[in-house]
């Protein structure tokens, strides 16, 4: 209703029920082709089960059919880590925990070759993508070492700079440009988190000069114009 009643301002993303993928695919198709939605939205794990795993293989097909990206949000680690393993002070399981956790989704979708099964799959990971390209070489390496067992058929970096994007709740300058030197402009869109209180990026962006301008009104909005099929 929100959404209709501010068609200028808002898109929308669905939430499915992924631990049903049957269903939360035909949610999905419902979702996109009766309400309008431009994608979906998920967490990390699926009550502590990777949804990388071929039987939530329904979904990720439906999101590839219908040409939307799923946007993945985590719940600060609590499906990843034991009970309390993040210290409170500071607010650990937030501060560590989520951007830890949004790895760890990426890896799984990496290793297990879901962008293999589905390569025109976008998917999207909140907070930079979490640490996933802060430390990128040893991903990058993984797949060669003795019983990695790993699934995809194509380097990470390849996922990285196609089916994966990271928005830019980076907070530095050059956080973002190493986002962007290891992702490329077309990978990264504006992110805020609002209303919650962290600092906005979109004067982080702004101000960047190792972005050209053109560059600049990607990350700011083409992308997820291009992403979401915003129109004007």
């Amino acid at each position: 209703s929100w959404v209709n009643q501010h068609p200028d301002r808002f898109v929308a993303l669905t939430s499915v029920a992924l631990q049903f993928p049957e269903l939360a695919a035909e949610q999905l198709e419902y979702a996109v082709n009766e309400l309008g939605a431009r994608g979906a939205s998920v967490g990390g794990t699926v009550l502590g089960e990777s949804n990388a795993i071929p039987k939530y293989d329904p979904f990720w097909a439906k999101a590839e059919e219908l040409g939307v990206p799923v946007f993945m949000h985590p719940t600060n680690s609590e499906q990843v880590l034991r009970e309390g393993g993040l210290p409170a002070i500071g607010n650990q399981g937030n501060i560590i925990g989520n951007p830890l956790e949004t790895t760890v989704f990426l890896s799984n979708m990496i290793f297990e070759g879901v962008f293999d099964r589905f390569p025109a799959l976008k998917v999207c990971g909140a907070h930079g993508a979490g640490y996933l390209a802060s430390y990128f070489g040893r991903t990058e390496v993984a797949c060669a070492r003795a019983n990695a067992n790993c699934q995809n058929q194509r380097r990470p970096s390849a996922y990285l700079r196609d089916n994966i994007l990271a928005d830019s709740m980076v907070f530095s300058t050059e956080a973002l440009r190493h986002l962007v030197a290891e992702m490329g402009v077309s990978q990264v869109v504006y992110g805020s988190d609002q209303p919650f209180l962290w600092p906005d990026t979109m004067d982080l962006i702004v101000g960047a000069n190792f972005l050209n301008e053109s560059d600049k009104e990607a990350i700011l909005g083409g992308n997820l114009r291009r992403l979401l099929r915003i129109e004007g």
